[in-house]
């Protein structure tokens, strides 16, 4: 069967679909920080950025850039009424402290029982950034992930255990890729969503963890 694999603009579209209403939210850097421009209007959601951004909406319009606004992948953003700004270690007291609802963060692997990897690879001549991402991994009362399903290579992100360095340990709540949409879970991988035209076995063979259909 043939099947389209998800844009990461339609990745971070499904993702925003899932953030609810008055939820704080902190988007990593990269394909998460997309969301912000899927958000629905209709919802009051609070964006938080690392480097101190309360309360942030998508990107200015060409020409009306602040370079006093930007989040911590350095893009630019816009201010929603009542947003603020603090210094940056307020903001790592806000992840740290459990004030966050999701972090939206990339993965170079997830593990079957929700342990992440995405600050290093392990190797030699890798430049290590793990930013905030051990703070948001542990901090945030939910953990989403972003991510394609395989790597350039065809090698599976999504593993029984992992191989490169631990960013966090069972910390991971969810995992949208390119493919499908996986709930980690005391059972197991939970596929609850896959594209148009993509079998669950199919799916299973591309990913080297077990996976459940529970579409």
């Amino acid at each position: 069967m043939s099947y389209q694999k998800l844009s990461r603009d339609q990745i971070a579209e499904r993702v925003a679909q899932d953030i609810p209403d008055g939820a704080y939210v902190n988007l990593g850097i990269g394909l998460p920080t997309k969301i912000s421009n899927y958000l629905p209007a209709d919802k009051d959601v609070f964006l938080h950025s690392e480097n101190g951004l309360l309360a942030f909406g998508p990107p200015p319009a060409k020409g009306e850039e602040d370079p006093e606004l930007i989040n911590a992948g350095k893009e630019y953003v816009t201010m929603l009424t009542g947003g603020s700004f603090f210094h940056h270690g307020d903001s790592f007291a806000m992840m740290r402290g459990g004030h966050l609802d999701i972090a939206v963060l990339g993965a170079f692997q997830v593990a079957a029982n929700g342990d992440l990897a995405n600050w290093h690879t392990g190797a030699a001549d890798a430049i290590p950034a793990v930013g905030g991402a051990m703070d948001l991994a542990v901090g945030a009362k939910k953990v989403f992930i972003t991510t394609d399903h395989n790597t350039k290579q065809g090698e599976p992100k999504i593993v029984e255990a992992l191989t490169y360095p631990a960013t966090g340990l069972k910390c991971v709540d969810r995992i949208y890729t390119d493919l499908c949409v996986i709930d980690v879970s005391a059972e197991g991988l939970k596929v609850i969503e896959k594209v148009d035209g993509l079998s669950f076995d199919e799916l299973q063979a591309l990913t080297g963890a077990k996976l459940i259909d529970a579409t």
